[in-house]
């Protein structure tokens, strides 16, 4: 009988009979979930110059993101948007890690980094034209360094490996960061690439963000060890971070972006959150986890977190927060009316540069697409 015959007998558990790891996992704090700060003598240093006004802007870009985010789910039910993967619980992680690139780095995304996106300038409207079914991606990679949004779970981070493999190639001293999820962790493509970038000590941190859901499957049927761990078989070192608090995922990035770029090869960087929303818009959580779960990480919200800092040292005062949420409510207005704005596509697109000489077979496709479109009385098609 092979493993997975066996496996499959085993009865899964139902949403609310999930149990928790017995002990709580070590994890780099900076801020609590109450928002007191945390000393840490190995990872207060790359934070210790932080000034009020970046303090304030790490709060903004997390609110700003939440906003836009909520926004495109909203579009997304109205119909405007055919999915949408939601970032709700992860800001931290996201903006914390995307602060700490400097502007020479290249990011490897998957396709819910929308607050990594924001962070290196990408404008938010381009994020939404690939789940508008108006392009394949709205933006070029190389303006901001941003690579395009990657479906096929995992295999970016090979692509970032192989970049990495390249800039060490050229003798530049900037680094790439790939992220992935815990999910992700499982495929073949991301053993590989910890296979590659260690043997080529490559300039990569590999930012996998624990939301604790591959869709419906739970971490612990994912890893029987801390995910970070698994960076220890392959020679480098892997570190575990809260990755609701975006100090200590900032600190935790920058520390592995530095080894990257002096030569020490890659990093695992394990951020431990929580997707407080479903997987995507096509999903349904509540088939598969407890109300309960949700409430005891809503406690640990990181933006929440992150104000309540600001509010008790005095960083931010109402009149920041008022203004911070009127930006708020117009860059969800600017968000709807662009995607409305859209124009679609030309609908026989899909058949150009499929082959540089044209090929029969497209013809035969394009064709029979056609008189499928003029069948329709409006003549406007599907």
């Amino acid at each position: 009988m092979t493993v997975e015959s066996t496996a499959a007998r085993k009865p899964r558990r139902s949403a609310g009979t999930r149990k928790s790891p017995s002990t709580k996992p070590e994890l780099v704090q900076l801020l609590t979930p109450e928002g007191k700060r945390v000393k840490n003598a190995e990872y207060d240093k790359y934070v210790a110059d932080i000034t009020p006004e970046e303090l304030r802007g790490l709060y903004r870009d997390m609110v700003l993101t939440r906003r836009f985010d909520a926004e495109a789910t909203s579009l997304q039910r109205q119909g405007e948007l055919g999915l949408w993967a939601s970032l709700l619980g992860q800001e931290a992680a996201q903006i914390g890690s995307g602060r700490a690139l400097r502007d020479d780095d290249y990011v490897f995304p998957t396709y819910r980094e929308h607050g990594v996106a924001w962070c290196r300038g990408v404008d938010p409207t381009n994020l939404l034209g690939m789940f508008r079914g108006v392009n394949n991606g709205g933006w070029d990679p190389n303006s901001n360094n941003f690579h395009l949004y990657t479906i096929v779970i995992g295999s970016q981070t090979l692509h970032a490996t192989g970049y990495a493999m390249g800039v060490a190639k050229d003798g530049a001293d900037s680094a790439v960061i790939a992220y992935f999820g815990d999910g992700a962790s499982s495929q073949g493509d991301v053993a590989e690439s910890f296979t590659f970038s260690a043997v080529y000590n490559a300039p990569v941190v590999f930012f996998c963000q624990n939301n604790q859901w591959a869709i419906s499957e739970p971490t612990e049927r994912q890893t029987r060890v801390p995910l970070y761990q698994r960076a220890q078989g392959f020679g480098f070192p892997g570190v575990r971070v809260d990755g609701n608090d975006v100090l200590a995922s900032l600190a935790v990035t920058k520390w592995a972006l530095e080894r990257a770029r002096a030569g020490e090869g890659p990093t695992l960087v394990e951020a431990y959150t929580y997707r407080m929303g479903a997987h995507t818009t096509s999903d349904d959580p509540s088939k598969y986890r407890a109300d309960e779960e949700r409430e005891a990480w809503e406690a640990k919200d990181p933006i929440l977190r992150l104000r309540r800092y600001l509010e008790a040292a005095n960083h931010a005062d109402e009149g920041f927060f008022a203004e911070l949420e009127s930006e708020s409510e117009a860059l969800g207005r600017r968000v709807r009316e662009a995607v409305r704005a859209m124009p679609d596509p030309d609908r026989f697109a899909i058949f150009e540069h499929a082959y540089a000489d044209g090929h029969a077979l497209v013809d035969e496709e394009r064709a029979g697409f056609a008189a499928y479109q003029a069948s329709f009385a409006d003549g406007e098609g599907a």
